[in-house]
């Protein structure tokens, strides 16, 4: 299927590993230009040189969670590919924590970690795609905001106010052509999670406990999604093919939670 995505400049942010980086490649592959963001350089740069996109690939390491330079990234990506058509945020993470153990100051940086550092691009975006009078953004977000995990309350509160942020902006702009859309993964198979697996399996065989279960055991799929899987619905959002899907929040948990709200 031909998603009409040729020549489109698309803007990625926490585009050096995992989702971000499985977006980037799904969009060069629809022959997308693409705008990479995260913020560690060295990063960065070895996964835009991984693309292999030539010089449709560009990369601009910046640290989100300052409001200015987000707008200077912005400013930088479009002085090289031109005027954004497609921004796909997938940076930042909050830290997990017990509620005995959360504090207003790790509730801020729950909120700065995950909420603002997608705030921080959207606003400036949004706003100059509807001068425009077209644009298309997908908030890559988590099933934490549907889920009140006491071990996940902070960045859980972050992913429910992007997902209100989502539908409220696609209400907003509609009408200037701009659709807003969100998904919203359950564990996917990316360096952090393998990473993450490790670390546990390695403290259970210190301690004399028996391995931790596969992650994949508790899906309704029986295993965790690919990068790819979700790159896959986030371009097809961002797609013309897509041009009645706006204000949509999106689970991608193979039904694992099976909501109907």
């Amino acid at each position: 299927m031909d998603l009409q995505l040729k020549g489109k400049h698309v803007l990625i942010t926490g585009a050096s590993r995992g989702i971000g980086l499985a977006c980037a490649q799904a969009f060069l592959e629809e022959g997308a230009r693409v705008s990479l963001v995260a913020r560690n350089a060295e990063v960065l740069g070895q996964a835009a040189d991984g693309l292999n996109g030539g010089d449709r690939v560009a990369h601009f390491a910046t640290d989100l969670g300052d409001a200015d330079a987000a707008l200077a990234t912005l400013d930088a990506a479009e002085a090289a590919f031109g005027p954004v058509d497609v921004l796909v945020n997938s940076a930042g993470a909050a830290k997990r924590a017990a509620p005995s153990e959360l504090t207003p100051a790790k509730w801020h940086a729950a909120m700065d970690a995950k909420y603002f550092t997608y705030i921080h691009m959207i606003d400036p975006t949004v706003k100059r795609m509807a001068e425009r009078g077209a644009g298309a953004i997908v908030n890559v977000i988590g099933m934490g905001g549907k889920l009140g995990n006491p071990a996940h309350l902070a960045g859980g509160s972050a992913n429910a106010a992007l997902m209100l942020a989502s539908a409220g902006l696609a209400a907003a702009y509609a009408k200037q052509g701009v659709r807003v859309n969100a998904v919203n993964p359950g564990p996917v198979l990316t360096e952090r999670l393998k990473a993450g697996m490790e670390v546990d399996a390695r403290m259970a065989a210190s301690e004399g406990r028996p391995a931790p279960a596969d992650p994949g055991a508790r899906m309704a799929m029986g295993r965790v999604a690919r990068p790819d899987e979700i790159a896959a619905m986030v371009v097809f959002l961002a797609s013309d093919k897509a041009s009645y899907v706006n204000g949509a929040i999106i689970p991608m948990d193979g039904a694992t939670t099976p909501t109907v709200v």
